[in-house]
């Protein structure tokens, strides 16, 4: 921060020139493509009204280090900079700077600064939209080139070092899959089922687990009463309320719902809780731990005993059905204790990479915001 202020002091001691965006860059929107014409693989990205990339296409209309702005749908104003070579569509505006005296980097730093300013001016109810008035008259604050540049280092520094962080997650993620995958795949040898080199024994959930569905109450938001204990829907925690309807270690399937057939919603849920009648409440009896099933379920492909079509639906009766191998609790345990750490180290928000992440983040968000703050002459 002190080189930042050297400099300031030097160039700019009374305050920087502010511009509008229209002033220093062009605006423009890109070409529409057909979902015909796109795949999911391939050379170049397809950008348009979302926050990720709508496709892949065979030829490109942007050139790379560009910032774009989302123009059309919930996403719209959100900033981005890609820098590969890509296919911009026509709700993507393309902002491609004209001005020698400023950095295309630096531009993009402060619309991200503002994102959230940029994204409530969008209109309309139904598809909403940003007009690109609302950028074109975006001011842009312009200190010297030096100083642009310094702020752009440290800034990139951060930026930096969350990708990398993201990029070890999903490769701890995919390591976190394959372990599951490897501890929990038995297979049969001269009839006998053996997992990890351990004979189990294959049950159904009727037949290991105790069912607590018959304590599920579901209430309306407009008359939950606001508390400490978490509200459980089909796929996540949905509020929190007062009051409980269960107390203890349970798995939570869902009934129905989910937002995905191959990776149904498997919750573990501890201390008190409020289920609704979406999510199924399970708890294993003496021969299962319940974190071993939490595991299993993970790990389980539920198609086969969906119905509902779009609609994933779990039946009690389906449910009660469910394959379960069970090995002796000692097994259990070690591989318990093995998915234990990966799960924290992958998916607790409290600890371990989502948690660097997360402070990484903030700290970025925090020194931009510091950084890109510049008083007008």
């Amino acid at each position: 921060m002190s080189t930042i202020d050297e400099l300031i002091a030097k160039y700019c001691p009374n305050g920087v020139e502010f511009k509008e965006l229209g002033e220093i860059a062009s605006i423009d929107t890109g070409i529409q493509l057909n979902k015909t014409s796109m795949s999911e693989f391939g050379k170049f990205p397809v950008i348009n009204g979302g926050i990720s990339q709508s496709g892949y296409y065979n030829s490109f209309n942007t050139e790379a280090n560009t910032i774009t702005i989302s123009q059309g749908g919930a996403s719209a104003g959100y900033v981005n900079f890609m820098k590969t070579k890509f296919w911009a569509g026509a709700h993507c505006f393309v902002i491609k700077i004209t001005s020698e005296f400023i950095s295309n980097k630096f531009v993009y730093y402060v619309l991200k600064n503002n994102q959230e300013k940029i994204m409530n001016a969008k209109l309309g109810a139904g598809i909403p939209g940003l007009n690109k008035k609302e950028l074109t008259t975006f001011q842009i604050p312009i200190p010297p080139l030096p100083v642009q540049q310094e702020i752009v280092n440290i800034l990139d520094k951060f930026t930096e070092l969350v990708e990398e962080l993201e990029e070890e997650l999903k490769a701890r993620r995919k390591q976190y899959e394959y372990y599951r995958n490897q501890l929990l795949s038995p297979v049969e040898v001269e009839g006998k089922w053996l997992m990890n080199g351990v004979e189990v024994e294959w049950k159904t959930l009727g037949e290991v687990c105790n069912i607590a569905d018959n304590k599920r109450k579901p209430i309306k938001s407009s008359l939950r009463v606001a508390g400490t204990t978490p509200y459980y829907g089909a796929n996540n925690i949905q509020d929190y309320v007062d009051g409980y309807t269960h107390d203890g270690e349970y798995v939570l399937l869902a009934e129905d719902g989910s937002t995905s057939l191959k990776n149904y919603s498997v919750q573990y849920a501890t201390g008190k809780f409020w289920a609704n009648n979406h999510v199924h409440v399970i708890k294993g009896l003496d021969e299962v731990l319940n974190r071993f099933l939490f595991h299993w379920f993970r790990n389980m492909n539920f198609i086969p005993f969906l119905s509902g079509g779009t609609r994933a639906k779990l039946t009690k009766a389906k449910m009660l059905e469910l394959p379960i191998p069970i090995p002796p609790l000692s097994e259990q345990e070690r591989i318990v204790e093995i998915l234990d750490k990966f799960d924290s180290l992958v998916n607790d928000i409290s600890i371990g990479l989502p948690a660097e992440i997360e402070a990484r983040r903030k700290q970025y968000e925090y020194y931009r915001s510091k950084l890109l703050s510049f008083k007008p002459k």
